[in-house]
């Protein structure tokens, strides 16, 4: 076995120590070319504080070819490998430097970089320090003079942060661009892009009766396609003066559509740079989901505004204050434009499915790490996902009004500051949380537990309940969390009899005592999901199936038939036996009878659960058993179900490509139940899902159809691929989707085919949209990437070790699901910790790589 390579120092939170110089001003030029740019800085310097240590600037990768201090030229030091230390005498300095780099070689997509024939730039977490020598760290906050010049051929646009200052031509075809930027800001938030780009405009006016100017550029050609992006830019200005009073403070607000980039956005101040997936939208090339996740993310991008650049985080160990904080001001607006209760559903099950496994695995941590490695590998679900969980507590908690003063207060006295998880806090206690506990929440690992003991004393028609929490992860001797824990009691014909929506949980034990209850009840826990926990013992089935039926809280009466799918698939595991679908059955033929009134709603709760989750419930996971069980299932409700499903599917087809919520709910519902029709691949289901994709007004239904056939043996599938590429191939965020769709399918011969699409000429590992797509894509089809000979992992592995010598961040995403071996039965587990072994022991593999390979090897 080969030896891991060794790790790279932990840096930790106790250790944070203010900066020791401060960078008030900035004025930067830059001579941009693609092979080879220069960049004059010029950094205004002060002591931070009685102390005699040096100036540190990081740099990296950087020619350092001039320097500087008050006017006078310095020797070039050798600059060490993370930058340049200066010993100053003053307690104030001028520091000038000139650098070369080469964007076009830039292959990590970190600081400035080459992407589509145009320059921009990626700053967060570190990639500053690969543009210029400078403090690289979000508690050092300056003002920002720019200049750009470039070729004015190759590059006629030129945009930085802040706003416009001047522009002109200069002498040999170029020209120049100065941006300045009135606001204080880290420079992880530092922006310039460089281009020949076209621009969608409008405008907005404020809620004080400014007008802003409003532009999405890209290239010429998709200017039609940024329509809904510009819509929902427009509407969360709207939004967010309305729901938090924040209005926008430049002149311009401007997005750019690139193609290769690491993450989905980036909020950099005034100027927004965006993955192309997240811009690009129109009813032939975009889904239903593509709209909602753009609007979504244009939204997250627009309220970092105010939670993130005005007011930033101190240090990294606090991203979840900026990125916690504003997923949960994303999912409100997203509930606002459409239907909350789907939107409840849809967050709770990426949270069941990307954070809770990551809470129960090896790469557990805190929302608040109180270490790291490499700050790239905590972009997490656990910093995003269930940092906006602990937001949406302290939000219920507090209720509407004293939630709104609470966040005002926290933007008033922290603007212009890097601010910490505790000035978040104290805002929020002001108005009444408990914020020394409610901190716990934000120190522990792990999701906890709540189990719940029920006793009926018939004679006194009274119910006792005891509430224990626990949580493994964060040890038993882990003081209480605060756990806003909704209630319900129902009778066994239906009846509500009792309803807790102001009970919270603050102590390991609680009892709570109801009166009035004849018989002994059904309980239905955790109502709304209130809390990111695990609630227990789930009904019986048969409480299951009573409260699919009667439950008035749409995520409650969701989450019963989901709790019932779920018993039936284990049980059929454990028993070794087909799955007994008949009380399944009996409730979705009982959902599905109420499907016009809410078809979204219906969708969801009647969509089998995914074999990952059916795993999650499991102390051993075989991914064989569990594929069975779950096609089992699928062909139970087909056989019991059949002319259901093909009267409501055909009743759906009349939607369109209209995205109102309704019309959305149709597609939605059509695409759940084309699922189903397929469980046996015969020449019906076949026929009329070739039929739906080929007839197909939207991309939804199109490729809800080809997702349908991506499984299927018959001809129609392979006829279905063709025409998809040949229509689309010219749209990379596009045949994004063609690599995606294959990838997953659970054929016996995917592995085989993604093995042949990775030589592909449209197949290119340097971006990470298409590495994703495919090779991640296939690293999360529980059917065949666990095939027993363990080929699956070590292809993942083998396309792990090519991205970490293009690009370390895709690689120690990629390299993830192999982690998880711990849980999966033999063989898989043994052969997956193998290949993890084998890319561990790679000799000189990046450190984002080395950081998650050695924790998933613990």
């Amino acid at each position: 076995m080969d030896s891991p390579a060794p790790l790279p120092p932990l840096k930790k939170l106790a250790d944070y120590r203010p900066p020791d110089w401060l960078v008030p001003d900035v004025s930067l030029r830059f001579e941009l070319d693609a092979e080879r740019t220069l960049v004059h800085a010029r950094l205004g310097v002060a002591r931070n504080g009685a102390h005699a240590r040096p100036l540190l600037l990081d740099g990296e990768g950087l020619e350092l070819l001039a320097l500087s201090i008050d006017g006078v030229a310095q020797p070039l030091p050798n600059a060490g490998p993370d930058g340049l230390t200066l010993a100053l005498a003053g307690d104030a300095a001028v520091i000038e430097t000139v650098v070369a780099i080469c964007p076009s070689a830039n292959s990590r997509l970190m600081g400035l970089y080459a992407s589509g024939g145009n320059l921009c730039t990626q700053c967060e977490a570190e990639g500053f320090r690969r543009i210029t020598f400078f403090p690289d760290r979000p508690d050092v906050l300056s003002r920002y003079h720019v200049r750009l010049e470039a070729d004015a051929a190759r590059y006629p646009v030129l945009l930085s942060n802040g706003n416009p200052a001047a522009s002109g031509g200069l002498p040999g075809g170029r020209h120049f661009a100065e941006w300045d930027d009135p606001h204080l800001k880290p420079c992880y938030l530092f922006a310039a892009v460089a281009g020949d780009l076209s621009a969608l405009e409008d405008s907005f006016i404020t809620q004080s009766g400014r007008t802003v100017k409003l532009a999405v550029w890209v290239a010429r050609a998709d200017v039609p396609r940024c329509r809904h992006a510009m819509e929902s830019l427009k509407q969360a200005m709207a939004f967010d003066e309305r729901v938090y009073g924040r209005e926008y403070d430049l002149d311009v607000f401007n997005i750019v559509a690139v193609h290769d980039f690491n993450f989905g956005a980036m909020e950099n101040k005034g100027l927004n740079i965006f993955n192309a997936k997240y811009v690009l939208a129109d009813h032939d090339t975009a889904t239903d989901w593509d709209f909602d996740a753009i609007a979504g993310i244009v939204a997250h991008e627009y309220f970092h505004n105010w939670s993130g650049n005005r007011v930033t985080c101190r240090d990294w160990f606090q991203l979840s204050l900026k990125e916690g904080f504003t997923v949960f001001r994303d999912q409100q607006f997203s509930a606002a434009m459409g239907s909350p209760a789907v939107k409840r559903i849809e967050g709770v099950r990426s949270l069941r499915g990307g954070q809770f496994p990551e809470d129960s695995g090896p790469l557990a941590h805190p929302v608040r790490p109180d270490s790291y490695m490499e700050i790239s590998n905590f972009y997490t679900a656990t910093v995003y996902d269930k940092g906006a969980e602990l937001i949406r507590m302290i939000a219920t908690l507090l209720g509407p009004q004293a939630f709104r003063r609470a966040t005002d207060r926290y933007f008033e006295v922290n603007d212009g500051r890097a601010a910490t998880v505790e000035d978040f806090l104290s805002a929020m206690a002001a108005e009444g949380l408990d914020s020394a506990q409610f901190r716990r929440w934000y120190e522990q690992p792990g999701t906890p537990h709540v189990d719940v003991e029920a006793r009926h004393d018939e004679a006194a028609r009274r119910l006792e309940l005891t509430i224990r929490q626990a949580n493994d992860k964060a040890g038993a001797d882990a003081p209480p969390l605060p756990i806003p824990f909704n209630l319900a009691v129902f009778a066994r014909d239906g009846r509500k009899l009792h309803e807790r929506t102001d009970l919270v949980l603050r102590e390991a034990v609680t009892s709570l005592v109801l009166d009035d209850v004849a018989e002994m009840p059904i309980l239905s826990l955790n109502r709304g999901f209130a809390a990111p926990i695990i609630a227990r013992p789930p009904p019986p089935r048969v409480a299951l199936m009573t409260l699919a039926a009667h439950e008035d809280d749409p995520f409650a009466r969701y989450e019963a038939l989901q709790q019932l799918m779920l018993s039936a698939l284990v049980e059929s595991i454990a028993d070794g036996a087909p799955a007994g679908g008949a009380d399944v059955a009996t409730a979705v033929a009982a959902t599905l009878a109420g499907w016009e009134a809410d078809p979204a709603l219906v969708a969801e709760s009647i969509l089998l659960p995914t074999e990952a989750l059916v795993g999650d419930q499991m102390a051993e996971v075989d991914p064989v058993a569990i594929h069975a069980a779950r096609e089992g299932l699928r062909k139970a409700l087909l056989d019991a179900l059949g002319p259901t499903l093909w009267d409501i599917w055909h009743q759906c087809g009349t939607a369109g490509d209209d995205l109102s919520p309704r019309a959305k709910g149709l597609r939605r519902l059509r695409a759940v139940l084309l699922g189903l029709l397929m469980a046996r691949d015969d020449h019906d289901a076949t026929a009329a899902a070739f039929l739906q994709f080929t007839d197909a007004t939207s991309m939804t239904d199109r490729m809800s159809a080809l997702t349908a056939l991506s499984h299927s043996n018959a001809v129609e599938r392979d006829e279905a691929l063709k025409l998809f590429h040949q229509r689309h191939e010219a749209l990379p965020e596009v045949l994004d989707k063609w690599f995606l769709v294959q990838a997953g399918s659970t054929r016996p011969d995917t592995r085989a085919v993604v093995e042949h699409l990775a030589s592909h000429r449209q197949f290119d590992p340097r971006n990470p949209n298409r590495l994703r797509a495919l090779i991640l894509g296939f690293a999360m089809n529980q059917t065949r990437f666990h095939d027993v000979d363990g080929l699956g992992y070590a292809l993942l592995s083998r396309h792990v070790l090519e991205a970490d010598r293009i690009n370390p961040q895709s690689a120690a995403r990629l390299v993830q699901p192999l982690t998880r071996w711990r849980r999966l039965a033999r063989p898989f587990g043994e052969l997956m910790q193998r290949e993890l072994a084998h890319v561990a022991g790679r000799p000189g593999i990046s450190k984002d790589l080395t950081e998650v390979v050695s924790t998933g090897l613990k």
